[in-house]
């Protein structure tokens, strides 16, 4: 028979920030690695094109300053719901707690980005 009034679960909304999370961090953190970290410093990109004021006009822009945002924010709802399922497969039973402690360091950390992003423009 099926349960009419299924319990409601939350997992859901963390499963798809993980996925977000993953996603972005396996396809758009090695290009900007690459470009940043790499040709940047390498002297292949024109010597302008990363100028503190280009650069901040590309983080103050909506389209940047969500890019920024997403850059460090879905990662870390990634890498928290690992580590909220990682203790558990480690036997380490937190419980609630533990799962809103994760949960929350990966808020804040959104948060504390979306604040300073939104504070330079």
């Amino acid at each position: 028979m099926i349960n009419q009034n299924p319990k409601r679960s939350d997992e859901p909304i963390w499963w798809g920030l993980f996925g977000a999370g993953g996603t972005w961090f396996a396809m758009i953190t090695p290009i900007t690695i690459l470009v940043l970290g790499i040709i940047g410093p390498l002297g292949l990109l024109d010597a302008d094109a990363l100028s503190y004021d280009r650069v901040i006009d590309f983080a103050t822009h909506i389209l940047g300053a969500l890019f920024v945002i997403a850059t460090i924010a879905l990662p870390m709802w990634h890498a928290m719901h690992r580590v909220h399922h990682g203790m558990h497969d480690l036997k380490i039973h937190t419980g609630v707690v533990g799962k809103i402690l994760c949960y929350a360091i990966a808020f804040a950390a959104s948060a504390m980005a979306a604040t300073f992003i939104f504070m330079l423009g």
